[in-house]
């Protein structure tokens, strides 16, 4: 894995991934071109705070976290350009991954197996482009490197909001991530349905969790002017999870019924009993 330091904050994708060159003749480049537009004209600071408020009263449901992961076996990701199989089948292939690399890690190889459970949003409903895709902060000007870049955020009126459309927009510099509101998605519903919980992953595996998706800052370097020192502390933790999140895509379809024990054990540590969603 790439050395992370304060002069180099990113880790550069390999070119077999996310790629986003849309043709006509591409159903899955349709589909992923269609998500981002509608997630960049649509997700406003208003919106954001409206999910809020609707999601993280906890309300949707009770179960525990591999009977909610049974719910992601038909659901299949729009803003994934890469593959098209439930999302279970991923979750599956990114824990085993990191569990092969950092078998002294146990914590990570949970991460990697629940990083994407937020997405059990849009099994209940909500749309996908409020659900899956990269993540960058709203309520300031979107950096360049977001995915389809400046003009697939025609409509969106924050940016005619003086307020909004600046580079530091309604933030300070040096706030740290964590005080940036961020696109509504599943990695910050997970996050914060785990912190509701009292999980006790430690604390870079909640961080990788929440900020997992926003590739224009952990990919491209953009939005530093944010990040404080216990952003560049935790960095490392996301490049980790997305080195297995990304390069497990191809992997063989695991045996999931095989591994169920071993992961709810991991489960009973750090995620035990019902879950409110």
């Amino acid at each position: 894995m790439a050395k992370v330091d304060e002069n180099s904050q990113s880790m550069p994708l390999a070119t077999s991934y996310r790629k986003y060159e849309v043709s006509p003749t591409d159903r899955i480049q349709e589909r992923v071109k269609k998500h981002y537009y509608n997630q960049h004209r649509q997700q406003t600071v208003q919106f954001v705070k409206n999910m809020h408020y609707k999601w993280l009263r906890f309300t949707h449901a009770e179960m525990g976290v591999l009977e909610c992961m049974d719910l992601l076996n038909e659901f299949v990701d729009d803003s994934d350009p890469d593959v098209d199989i439930p999302n279970i089948i991923h979750g599956y292939q990114t824990a085993e991954k990191l569990r092969a690399i950092h078998p002294d890690k146990p914590w990570l190889h949970l991460v990697g197996l629940i990083h994407d459970l937020g997405k059990v949003m849009s099994v209940w409903g909500e749309h996908q482009w409020a659900v899956t895709g990269d993540t960058y902060p709203v309520g300031c000007m979107p950096a360049s490197s977001v995915v389809y870049g400046l003009e697939s955020f025609a409509g969106n009126e924050d940016l005619e909001n003086p307020h909004y459309n600046t580079e530091l927009g309604m933030y300070k510099e040096r706030c740290g991530l964590d005080h940036l509101l961020m696109t509504w998605g599943h990695d910050e519903y997970l996050y914060q349905v785990l912190k509701n919980h009292k999980s006790t992953l430690p604390e870079e595996g909640l961080y990788a969790i929440r900020f997992h998706s926003f590739y224009p800052y952990h990919n491209s370097g953009d939005y530093q002017i944010f990040q404080t020192k216990k952003d560049v502390r935790l960095l490392p933790s996301i490049l980790e999870l997305n080195e297995c999140d990304l390069y497990s895509k191809s992997d063989e379809i695991p045996d999931i019924e095989s591994l169920k024990e071993y992961y709810q054990s991991l489960v009973d540590i750090y995620v035990p009993g019902v879950v409110k969603w």
